[in-house]
């Protein structure tokens, strides 16, 4: 049962404990990923949208430079277990300022990252149900639907939810492996070619944008220590999980990806740039086998739409829990789970819905794409500042981890990661499919400054009216009432985190 704050006013200290194991979280983070959706949506596009075919080798490098990031992240989840992460961690290493600012840009970036997703769900369903159920509905009726159950599947117990999750992400990493098989066994020229594996094959013409297109795919896979208040073992599963699915997605992107490229040979650049892009994976397949797949596709939208609304609902109570969000925020339900937080990222989803409808925006094209887009630069913008968070925390609060570990990786990461927001903030337009200079490549990613300033300035403001909270941001639950005892925290710790 989750415990209370002894500070009082209803805030709960802490979620249901040990209710997540390895294979729990790992399902968690892989269906935030979505493989189907960026096997079958995302790799054709970089193709597409940069006309090279080494994007088997930009995926496998993105995942090296990701897997450099999660030394240090993963470190500092070990120090500093807190269900907001990036939050957390920016506040013990850059001070709290920056720490709610980081709060507010994951908050943005989650729930834009969630009800995207709704944008793609429901014209997706609408034309399944009209091919093979003869069902006529428009798509907006399909993706209330689909937010209902997700409503619903946000208020129970987080482990149920990982068990349906499992299933789904298991299915779905079946199914793009069997895809990937086929079109490997059916290349083109009746020859396979691994040289759009080699990091050699990429040119520095488009490289950027390549780039650029693959460290979006890999969103979601950050979410792990999010999960730290519920695992049975943080120390041990939230690493663990971590390295597990940043592992499976890069071979599966990397895999599908390649398949692609031997399957339609030189014509793969011309088919992903035609309107035949998004049904390529599924064609690779015999019809019985590429159906099944177009059904799984659905599934695996649902199972990001789920586990991208248990993440930023966590993001969002922890922020209530240390009143940096309204108290109420702070609450959760018998099950354990940050009730009002979800039921607020649901109230969210469904006026996004409601928006894209009454204002006639493309659902696929704006609320998707744009969204989905846009919420994974934040996460962008959130592991370059976690880095540099690492690295300024480990310096003071020097422990039991490596050079490696403490500085080097988080360093070293810091500067890849910075150079491939440059890469993102310079060919955002192509991003988002839109033509260079345009309102929406501009004002898009500046939603994330806007709310970094507002969260610092927030953070400002609560040192002089409400010292007490301002105190407890970062620290968690335990922390919150005792800092310097029983929380895992050090106390030094604690006093690096107040400026």
């Amino acid at each position: 049962m989750p415990r209370r704050s002894p500070a009082g006013g209803g805030i709960d200290a802490v979620l249901a404990r040990g209710r997540l194991g390895i294979s729990g979280v790992l399902f968690f983070i892989l269906a935030g990923v979505a493989p189907l959706t960026v096997t079958a949506g995302v790799v054709p596009a970089a193709y597409a949208a940069t006309g090279l075919t080494a994007v088997p080798a930009a995926f496998l490098v993105v995942a090296a430079v990701l897997a450099v990031f999660a030394v240090g992240y993963t470190a500092m989840a070990r120090r500093i277990p807190h269900a907001g992460a990036f939050y957390a961690f920016i506040a013990h290493g850059l001070g709290r300022p920056a720490g709610v600012g980081a709060a507010l840009i994951a908050v943005v970036a989650y729930n834009l990252l969630q009800v995207g997703l709704y944008g793609m769900i429901g014209p997706s369903l609408s034309a399944f149900a009209a091919d093979n159920l003869h069902l006529a509905a428009p798509w907006w009726v399909w993706a209330f639907g689909t937010w209902a159950v997700v409503t619903v599947l946000g208020l129970v117990r987080v482990d149920l939810s990982g068990r349906l999750l499992g299933f789904l992400s298991m299915i779905e990493l079946a199914i793009i492996a069997v895809l990937t098989v086929n079109g490997l066994s059916h290349p083109a020229g009746g020859h396979i070619s691994a040289a759009p594996l080699s990091p050699t094959s990429m040119h520095l013409s488009g490289l950027g944008a390549l780039l650029a297109v693959a460290v979006l795919g890999f969103t979601g896979f950050e979410q792990g220590p999010v999960f730290s208040e519920e695992a049975r073992d943080p120390r041990r599963t939230i690493p663990a999980a971590t390295y597990i699915s940043l592992g499976v997605v890069a071979v599966v992107y990397a895999a599908a990806a390649w398949a692609l490229d031997v399957h339609y040979g030189t014509q793969v650049v011309a088919i992903a740039q035609s309107p035949a892009s998004p049904t390529m994976l599924f064609a690779m397949a015999p019809g019985v086998l590429a159906s099944a797949a177009r059904t799984l596709f659905l599934t695996s939208l649902l199972a990001a739409a789920i586990a991208f609304h248990t993440a930023v609902g966590r993001y969002m109570w922890t922020l209530g829990r240390e009143r940096v969000l309204p108290a109420a925020m702070g609450r959760s339900g018998k099950t354990g789970v940050p009730a009002t937080a979800s039921l607020v990222q649901s109230l969210l989803g469904v006026t996004a819905i409601a928006v894209t409808v009454v204002a006639h925006w493309d659902p696929v094209g704006q609320l998707f794409f744009w969204g989905g887009t846009t919420g994974g630069f934040g996460i962008l913008l959130l592991l370059v500042s976690t880095s540099a968070a690492v690295v300024r925390y480990m310096l003071i609060q020097p422990g039991g981890e490596s050079l490696w570990q403490r500085l080097i990786a988080p360093a070293t990461a810091m500067t890849l990661l910075t150079v491939m927001v440059v890469l993102c903030v310079m060919h955002y337009a192509m991003l988002l499919n839109v033509p260079p200079g345009s309102a929406a490549a501009r004002i898009l990613p500046a939603l994330f400054g806007i709310a970094a300033v507002f969260g610092i300035a927030w953070a400002l403001i609560l040192k002089r009216i409400h010292p007490q909270a301002y105190a407890a941001i970062g620290l968690g639950g335990a922390a919150a009432a005792k800092p310097a005892a029983g929380s895992g925290i050090p106390a030094a710790s604690a006093e690096s985190a107040a400026r």
